[in-house]
């Protein structure tokens, strides 16, 4: 190929993936205990001893790229050829700037080159099925612009559906008062979440229980996958395995035909939802939210 399909970890793309298609990958920083890692998809740190720390009391902290590491990724590939860079929402953070800043500098530098940068408007387990079913199209053959009209034409299909197990963690991010995780906590409250058509993630519904939760994921999963060989899905888990199998008997009775690989929450998305949290990740109609 002419060009270089590139993305990012916040993807949470499955290692064995990243390898089997030789996709380069863009690792985002985090630090938990007071130690610095990036994310390369578990390789450096393992799934479990993450979480088990977190639950252990270790905070877990998340920081943004800046420009010259997007430079450092990317300079490198624009020498030889053009780059097509598939990146996590917008909405979600304000890396994506860094990475369109490093492009126009490096654009300047190699005038022949092109670059385009694709906001996915997704995080997690929606990018990942975005990055697989575009980097599909690579190896067929299609050109940057084909793939990239086709990111930008389907993403909003990419849809997550989300329970945490604890609210602590939205807490810590901001995301809830702390007063309403501590009456959450006490009735046992589990939010539902979703990535939202404008690329933010958006708390949809409250339901009592965990059970009640993951029962009304799958409802809501099996109502908006139409076409199920047509659709790809995962379903994701921060080290919450025989949740995450129990939740795929449950949807694979309303949607037999339909192919869904269990994999990890990583620790980037990890540090803010925390350890439990479950997320049925799929490609389906248009976000209703």
């Amino acid at each position: 190929m002419d060009y270089v399909f590139m993305t990012d970890s916040d993807s949470d793309l499955p290692f064995d993936l990243k390898e089997k298609y030789d996709i380069p990958v863009v690792y985002m920083p985090y630090a938990i205990g007071g130690k610095e890692y990036f994310d390369d998809l578990g390789q450096s740190l393992d799934y479990k001893s993450y979480y088990d720390a977190i639950r252990g009391g270790s905070i877990a902290v998340t920081s943004a790229l800046n420009k010259q590491n997007y430079l450092d990724y990317f300079e490198p590939v624009l020498k030889e050829k053009d780059l097509l860079f598939v990146a996590f929402s917008s909405k979600m953070s304000s890396t994506i700037k860094e990475a369109e800043a490093a492009r126009q500098e490096l654009l300047k530098k190699y005038p022949e080159r092109k670059c385009i940068i694709v906001d996915t408007l997704s995080i997690s387990g929606p990018m990942t099925l975005l990055v697989l079913k575009a980097h599909e199209l690579y190896r067929e053959g299609k050109s940057m612009e084909e793939v990239a009209a086709w990111l930008e034409q389907n993403r909003t299909r990419a849809q997550a559906y989300f329970t945490v197990d604890d609210l602590k963690y939205l807490r810590r991010g901001g995301r809830i008062s702390a007063s309403a995780a501590v009456m959450g906590a006490m009735l046992d409250i589990k939010p539902i979440i979703v990535e939202a058509k404008d690329g933010t993630l958006q708390s949809i519904d409250k339901v009592r229980g965990r059970k009640r939760a993951i029962n009304y994921i799958v409802e809501k999963s099996a109502a908006a996958i139409k076409d199920q060989k047509e659709s790809i899905a995962i379903l994701l888990h921060a080290d919450a395995p025989e949740e995450a199998a129990r939740m795929k008997e449950l949807l694979q009775e309303k949607l037999p035909d339909l192919t869904i690989r269990i994999d990890h929450i990583g620790p980037v998305i990890g540090a803010h939802c925390g350890p439990g949290t479950l997320a049925f990740c799929f490609i389906g109609e248009e976000r209703a939210y």
